[in-house]
């Protein structure tokens, strides 16, 4: 008796070339890119939660730090941040768009949509350096003791946190004394600050409003607040004043949350500049028809693909900095 045979159908296996699992060698790369770039922020985002776990008792509360909206004075914990990420959110969405209106051959669709997504990111890279702008100079000032650590201070009655101006005193002597031709506060620093220690200590002193508040958390998670008595006593440890932050004082407590947010968000805003420098190239060859000719728009999927990346990025930024 016969026996067919019957031959089983085949399944395409890439063999090399440019087309690796139905991908463009472009998109392969840019995917490698993307996972390596992954890795890296991951690190970064592993070694803030380790630290932080160290000195959990000592970190500052986000909602406290980042209250600023631009031209209105007030307190508003994490508003403008939320804002950002918004708008960062809607431009990915946007992107969305253009790579649809892409597969499309919608020309004047993707122009637009390309305009909106590069509004968005210079909206967050303009927000973010606002954002670091008043991060560095700061609002409140407080005192470095010794240690390191960082005294702030509140007013006795309301609770409210108290700027260094709103007690301090001037002392002409001290400051005469500070100036730069006599070289003592010049030799290790740039410039004076607001107050001297001396200014600060005067004021407190005449003061019973003011208590200080430690960088260190209590067990319901407010700063510890000293009394009176303490407060005084507290004052012989304090070595300078502080304003603002930057990589070595930290007005706000522990200098490794500043080292922390410059890195991640300095590393994060140069990936989004970076993108938006993209993103206007990419809209002007757009405009020019060059992808017209070419007969698709695989160069707009490939930018999207980064950007996607860089707001999802974000995201976990937000979560893990900000609100955690």
């Amino acid at each position: 008796m016969d026996t067919k045979v019957t031959n089983a159908p085949t399944t395409k296996v890439w063999g090399g070339g440019n087309d690796p699992l139905q991908s463009s060698y472009g998109k392969m790369m840019m995917w490698f890119f993307i996972l390596s770039d992954a890795l890296t922020f991951s690190a970064f985002l592993v070694s803030y939660g380790f630290s932080r776990f160290k000195f959990l008792e000592s970190w500052p509360i986000a909602d406290e730090v980042f209250t600023h909206v631009p031209f209105f004075h007030g307190n508003y914990p994490m508003y403008y941040v939320a804002f950002m990420t918004f708008v960062l959110i809607m431009s990915s969405v946007t992107m969305v768009l253009a790579v649809d209106a892409g597969h499309k051959m919608k020309q004047s669709a993707v122009t637009w949509y390309m305009f909106l997504t590069v509004i968005g990111g210079g909206i967050f890279v303009g927000s973010q350096a606002w954002e670091w702008a008043t991060f560095i100079k700061g609002d409140f000032g407080a005192l470095e003791t010794t240690g390191g650590r960082i005294l702030q201070f509140v007013d006795a009655k309301t609770g409210e946190r108290l700027a260094l101006k709103d007690f301090s005193v001037h002392l002409d002597s001290h400051r005469v004394q500070h100036k730069n031709n006599n070289g003592i506060w010049f030799s290790s620093e740039k410039a004076l600050p607001t107050f001297i220690l001396e200014e600060v200590v005067a004021g407190v002193k005449g003061n019973d409003r003011v208590l200080i508040r430690t960088e260190r958390l209590s067990e319901g998670g407010d700063k510890t607040l000293l009394s009176r008595d303490e407060t005084l006593a507290k004052l012989s440890s304090a070595t300078q004043v502080v304003e603002g932050a930057n990589l070595i004082h930290n007005e706000y407590g522990n200098r490794l949350f500043a080292n922390f947010f410059f890195f991640i968000t300095g590393f994060h805003g140069f990936h989004v500049f970076t993108g938006v420098l993209i993103n206007i190239i990419i809209f002007l060859n757009i405009a020019l028809g060059t992808y017209e000719k070419r007969g698709h728009y695989e160069m707009v999927e490939k930018v999207g693909l980064y950007w996607h990346f860089v707001d999802l990025v974000w995201v976990f930024v937000f979560t893990f900095f900000y609100l955690v």
